[in-house]
């Protein structure tokens, strides 16, 4: 599983440019930058998205708006006393703090933000109309990651308590994981085709020899989308060890314990299905991936320098005895 690997200056420096002219793009497309008002409304941006937390929230504090919407206290303060000016909001002396106050949207607030919603709506019910349903599908998928990646939570929940589940793979994951593996070790770790043949390998090799009592693919899926695998197959040159083999994770999915996980159900597996010691190859570089193996009880046995995937590196075997 492959840690984040730094961008050149002028990779960084077109990436920079290339999210710059989206959010241009995008503010000019929903009208953020309207001077009559967010979608021909009397509310900025802003007061637009004070007035919608306020109605999925219970009466939030004044300083739990600042920690969700990140805004500064000042600025928001004087918000609310616009607000409150035009009688969309009111506010309710905590009982159990002197100093704040519960916020809430008055009959008319509330009104007014049903009103605004359905603007919202339409504008986007307006935009996808633009589109076929393959073209929605993947403009909500590229939405997902987008999310996904920067931090969003998922609706009704946080990102931590992001679903996700493990199942058996298809016979189209294996070409997944091929390309997955190439795709991410090509751009975080520079790795060349010579790794990549060495993945379809062990596919390869899995599929034409595979035991189900003591081998055993899983693959991580999280929004109907795969984010992750790992296998266990037998060592036909060492009778009672395994191999922990494939593991990945997604950029999109790391930070919610899918490795850790991933690592558990191998360990589970292999104890179960009779084997004395789970082994493992990787790398000096894969940092995250090796932490996972340490909490997990594994020891570093062996390691090796090589130049394989074209450049210098030092492999590693670990090992956990079941």
């Amino acid at each position: 599983m492959p840690s984040r690997a730094n961008a050149t200056k002028p990779q960084a420096a077109a990436r920079i440019a290339t999210v710059r002219r989206f959010n241009r793009f995008y503010t000019r497309l929903v009208g953020a930058l309207d001077d009559g008002g967010y979608l021909h409304s009397p509310f900025t941006l802003t007061e637009g998205r004070v007035l919608f937390e306020l109605a999925h929230r219970d009466a939030p504090t004044a300083s739990a708006l600042v920690s969700e919407l990140g805004l500064d206290a000042g600025y928001l303060s004087r918000l609310l006393q616009r607000l409150q000016r035009r009688r969309l909001v009111k506010r309710t002396r905590s009982p159990n703090d002197g100093r704040e106050s519960h916020i809430a949207l008055t009959a008319t607030g509330r009104a007014a933000f049903r009103k605004l919603d359905r603007a919202s709506d339409a504008l986007v019910e307006q935009l996808l109309a633009t589109l076929d349903d393959v073209g929605q599908q993947r403009l909500v998928e590229a939405i997902r990651t987008i999310g996904d990646l920067l931090g969003a939570p998922e609706v009704g929940s946080s990102r931590a308590a992001a679903p996700y589940i493990f199942r058996p793979p298809s016979v189209a994951d294996y070409g997944w994981i091929i390309q997955s593996h190439g795709e991410v070790y090509a751009r975080e770790r520079g790795w060349g085709p010579r790794f990549l043949s060495l993945v379809a390998r062990v596919i390869a090799d899995y599929i034409d020899s595979f035991d189900p009592a003591l081998e055993r693919c899983w693959i991580a899926e999280r929004n109907g989308q795969n984010v992750g695998s790992v296998f266990v197959s037998k060592d036909p040159t060492r009778p009672g060890v395994a191999k922990l083999r494939m593991l990945l994770v997604l950029p999109s999915a790391r930070g919610l314990g899918i490795g850790k996980r991933l690592v558990d159900e191998c360990t589970r597996f292999a104890r179960d299905a009779g084997y004395h010691t789970l082994s493992l190859w990787t790398h000096d570089v894969l940092t995250t991936a090796r932490q996972i193996y340490a909490d997990a009880g594994y020891l570093l046995v062996r390691t090796e320098v090589h130049d394989t995937f074209g450049k210098p590196l030092t492999a590693e075997t670990w090992e956990l005895t079941l």
